[in-house]
């Protein structure tokens, strides 16, 4: 019997990418857009196990949700937790706009998977990090910050890479431990 989970996001292209990601592995993954709480803090892992908290207890089974994030080194981490709003904000455009001058284009993409599953147990958290940097101008057609962002050794940016990026994305590498987990448990 295949695993069958929800999947709560109002992003239509991530729930693409999950389900084709969890589907490699034998999950089948049901979308929803349930309106969750989600809270500020500096910490990815309180946001996404807070998320999933909320829509476990919307839908009372086996959901997961993800939050990611953009992290530049040379600007302390920024935008970090806050990379929905900054990209809502000021987009990839102010994001090279902000890095113009700046030589030390480092970065990271982390995924945070939270999985809740059960009233009153912890969600189980999974992290998946590519470490990368930003492109000097926003390159190819991808959601998100895909278009500006160059994991380490590739010359493409995510959004060059097309469905390739799937191979190797840090959402690919927190859901793969999910996928794991999953299995073993």
């Amino acid at each position: 019997m295949r695993e069958r989970i929800v999947f709560v996001t109002s992003n239509p292209h991530k729930f693409r990418e999950v389900k084709a990601i969890l589907e490699e592995h034998g999950i089948e993954v049901e979308h929803s857009q349930l309106a969750i709480v989600e809270i500020q803090a500096m910490r990815m892992e309180e946001i996404a196990s807070a998320k999933a908290k909320s829509a476990y207890g919307m839908v009372h089974r086996g959901v997961m949700v993800e939050d990611d994030a953009l992290a530049i080194d040379v600007l302390n981490g920024f935008p970090g937790p806050y990379s929905s709003y900054v990209f809502k904000t000021i987009g990839n455009e102010g994001i090279i706009r902000l890095m113009y001058s700046i030589k030390d284009r480092r970065a990271s993409f982390i995924s945070v998977v939270a999985y809740c599953y059960d009233d009153g147990v912890e969600p189980v958290i999974f992290v998946g990090k590519v470490d990368g940097m930003i492109a000097e101008s926003v390159k190819g057609y991808g959601w998100g910050y895909d278009p500006i962002f160059i994991p380490k050794g590739s010359s493409r940016t995510y959004a060059e890479m097309g469905d390739d990026k799937n191979k190797v994305s840090h959402r690919r590498l927190a859901l793969e431990q999910f996928a794991k987990w999953l299995r073993e448990r």
